[in-house]
């Protein structure tokens, strides 16, 4: 019976998992995912090449994270993975503050920490914990690892973090985190196998998706990105409004929009969907014949751009630029839009090979290459999981 690593990923209302061989080059054995938990709960599992080889549905609310681990042991049992053992659980972690920069084995202490920073990723950190008790719950000596969004981005200089506030909100943790730090590791490694010039050079990396966000990348760190604090800043997103003046929260404040439904606007009904009034997901919106639709598309092309300039800036020059994520690896007319507006930076777009889906967006000799590199932050996990639990021992964790 050989091991095998379970990655989770917890969403609000969704997990998503993935199985890998336990190995120093994970092998996937299975993924897939719970949706709609606590109100009209769905199952998936699909094998590595995508055929489905599980599903089920359930009726009604009350079915939630703890419910659809439970299910997944019992499931992964009966199913494939009765000639496999689970070793060892990876988790996507949000935030792990100042402290964690690199993956940890989690004990009740690391637990406890980690619950201190859900006031920095709200709508993240809960869940990621749920699944975490959940699992100690189920099976209490089963080693889990938790591996940081955050930790990729904490090589950024002091200058990079830092906000024009009085140091003594720097002392309690207020400073530039940034986040997609896994798949912004797994595409800077992805990129040293493609381009190693460039990987050695500067790059900067856009994850685009429902969530957003860019990084510049020298050598394969971090130093700066367009999120900070949170996973609101920067670019606007599917419902997140990305960067915005302070002084307009203030405004809302006084007009009488209390903290709930301040967090509501920002977190829920502002990007592409509070622009256009049609949709977040960036397909419906590149079909639709709303002026508004268009709107919403021309500003996140804009702040991408405007992004793009200003991390070139940080880096001293560029050398390439990375698409991943949802848009960023199937929205082509998003790219060759990005891309166009990048000539000035001396990158020569090829939009043939754009439209073809090539790995490589740019013809012979641009000064500037640009790629897109689909992400795998499961497999950046199961890395991460893999090596860590050569080295350790787990301990315990309490469940709660």
């Amino acid at each position: 019976m050989s091991d095998a690593l379970l990655i989770l990923n917890a969403g609000s209302s969704s997990l998503k998992f993935s199985v890998f061989l336990d190995k120093a080059e994970p092998a996937l054995l299975l993924r897939g995912q719970f949706e709609e938990l606590l109100t009209n709960p769905r199952f998936t599992a699909r094998d590595p090449s995508g055929a489905v080889i599980g599903e089920r549905e359930w009726d009604g609310g009350g079915f939630g994270h703890e419910a659809a681990i439970e299910f997944l042991f019992e499931w992964g049992r009966q199913g494939i993975l009765e000639r496999h053992h689970v070793a060892a659980i990876g988790h996507r972690v949000v935030h792990g503050g100042v402290r964690f920069t690199e993956p940890v084995l989690l004990d009740r202490q690391i637990v406890a920490e980690l619950e201190r920073l859900v006031p920095l990723a709200p709508l993240h950190q809960p869940h990621s914990l749920a699944a975490i008790k959940a699992v100690a719950r189920r099976a209490p000596q089963l080693p889990q690892v938790a591996c940081f969004d955050t930790a990729f981005h904490r090589t950024q200089p002091p200058l990079a973090e830092a906000f024009a506030l009085p140091k003594r909100y720097a002392s309690q943790g207020v400073l530039r985190y940034g986040f997609h730090g896994l798949s912004y590791e797994y595409v800077a490694n992805r990129l040293a196998e493609l381009d190693k010039p460039a990987a050695l050079g500067r790059t900067v990396i856009a994850h685009l998706g429902n969530g957003a966000s860019m990084c510049a990348v020298r050598a394969g760190r971090s130093i700066a990105t367009t999120m900070s604090f949170t996973p609101l800043d920067g670019l606007p997103m599917g419902t997140r409004c990305g960067a915005i003046d302070p002084g307009v929260l203030l405004f809302l404040m006084g007009m009488g929009l209390d903290l709930p439904a301040l967090e509501k606007l920002l977190y829920f009904e502002s990007g592409l969907l509070g622009i256009s009034g049609v949709s977040s997901d960036v397909r419906t919106l590149l079909a639709s014949s709303e002026p508004a639709a268009a709107e919403a598309l021309d500003l996140f092309v804009y702040r991408c751009s405007r992004e793009l300039g200003s991390l070139a800036a940080a880096l001293g020059g560029l050398d390439a630029m990375v698409f991943t994520g949802g848009i960023g690896e199937n929205a082509a007319p998003i790219r060759a839009r990005i891309c166009r507006d990048a000539e000035w930076l001396g990158l020569d777009f090829d939009e043939e090979a754009n439209q073809r889906g090539s790995p490589r967006l740019t013809r012979d000799g641009s000064r500037v290459a640009a790629w897109v590199i689909p992400t795998n932050e499961e497999l950046m996990i199961a890395l991460h999981t893999h090596r860590l639990l050569t080295k350790l021992a787990p301990p315990d964790i309490e469940a709660a």
